[in-house]
């Protein structure tokens, strides 16, 4: 049997063969560690992270010693939120919003059980928080707002550039949640404001286990509480051997992400309506989640009315998708994303996301069409026949 088209780029991508040839050689040949810096070992992978350093913070606009690596996404989230919570003595208060990814809604969970103060902002019907609600909810012990790039569920891209003008207008630090944008969208801090910066590289045909977190060094300066003691580390933010590998694997793939940035946006593009329109010529009754002309190219969020997504996933047996996101996909409660967006509980059961990526086809979309096609007519004449038996 063949590997199942692969249509879930946004839980995770596969690793680009560029970006392993990168990396072999610092498994074996140059396998110093990066702080044993008195031997010729150690030396070489030092500048090899370095030179990583270089390449990530300029894909940014940023400096070099404002890249903290971290061994991803959701440890350099935490570290934003809790080391900026920590240099406080007293509790304050932050903004986020109530699409953002489990990660910062659980790290601010967390701090809200210390006595921090939180305040969740509604989205509209495509996802979008309203600039102004983030204003009017400034108060003056507000010390951060959250607001990530765009949804890892729906792709929906929010108004960072207006969002990070009200921060900076009001002295707040503004954090950023950039793992689905990084090397997809343009990104300059300095121009839009960001004071805190997430990215990981598995979203970018990256490896896994490797993330950064961009902290801002001047106007402001930002400081933060270690969450990991230890030796140290990158200038005390974090403590731990550095991941040379990982970390030449992740500046790689921004790399070639930034070389191929415009031509696979619009062709990622080209796919993701081929898929839609594929899928709607069939059922018209179909629910987009998101929004098209606001949304990240590579993304198709999808209600199935009347529908399970976990059925219709199940009976896709040639298809990788997903009902949500990786983080949260053993839970069965409904997508907050979904929800967010005004959906009830049954429509929200029924989302689906696919994600297309690199290594997509134009075959791969039309064999995806057709057996998505099958299984919701399948499923739908089941439902029918169930429903008709049941007045009879």
């Amino acid at each position: 049997m063949a590997d199942p088209i692969y249509l879930d780029n946004q839980a995770t991508t596969p690793l680009d063969p560029e970006v392993m040839d990168a990396m072999l050689p610092f498994f074996h040949e140059k396998f110093g560690n990066a702080s044993s810096i008195h031997h010729y070992y150690g030396l070489e992978s030092k500048k090899a992270v370095e030179k990583s350093r270089q390449v990530l913070s300029k894909s940014i606009k940023a400096n070099k010693r404002e890249i903290i690596f971290t061994s991803g996404a959701t440890e350099a989230i935490n570290l934003a939120i809790k080391g900026v919570a920590g240099t406080f003595s007293k509790k304050h208060h932050m903004i986020t919003q109530a699409t953002e990814h489990s990660a910062v809604l659980d790290t601010f969970k967390s701090i809200e059980k210390k006595g921090w103060d939180i305040s969740i902002l509604p989205v509209n019907q495509n996802g979008e928080v309203d600039p102004q609600d983030v204003a009017d909810a400034i108060r003056e012990e507000t010390v951060l707002v959250a607001i990530m790039h765009a949804n890892n569920e729906i792709g929906t891209i929010q108004p960072i550039e207006k969002i990070g003008e009200i921060c900076r207008g009001n002295n707040i630090l503004f954090f950023v949640d950039a793992c689905q944008t990084f090397g997809k969208l343009e990104i300059n801090v300095r121009d839009m404001k960001i004071d805190l910066l997430a990215a990981t590289a598995h979203k970018l045909y990256g490896p896994k286990g490797i993330g950064f977190l961009y902290v801002c060094q001047k106007d402001p300066k930002v400081a933060l509480e270690m969450q990991m003691d230890g030796g140290g580390h990158e200038r005390g933010y974090r403590s731990g051997t550095l991941p040379v590998p990982l970390i030449v694997g992740f500046s790689r793939a921004a790399e070639i992400c930034i070389q191929k940035r415009e031509y696979e946006y619009h062709s990622l593009g080209k796919f993701r309506d081929l898929l839609l329109n594929g899928i709607k010529d069939k059922h018209s009754e179909v629910i987009l989640n998101g929004n098209i002309e606001n949304g990240l190219s590579h993304n198709l969020n999808l209600c199935f009315p009347n529908l399970e997504a976990e059925t219709i996933i199940m009976k896709m047996r040639g298809i990788a998708c997903s009902a949500g996101s990786a983080c949260t996909s053993n839970s069965l409660e409904p997508s907050h994303v979904i929800k967010a967006l005004g959906r009830n509980n049954e429509l929200a059961h029924s989302a689906i996301r696919f994600s297309v990526g690199r290594f997509t086809t134009q075959t791969d979309i039309k064999k995806a069409i057709l057996e998505i096609n099958n299984v919701v007519s399948f499923l739908k004449s089941k439902r029918e026949k169930r429903i008709k038996k049941t007045f009879q």
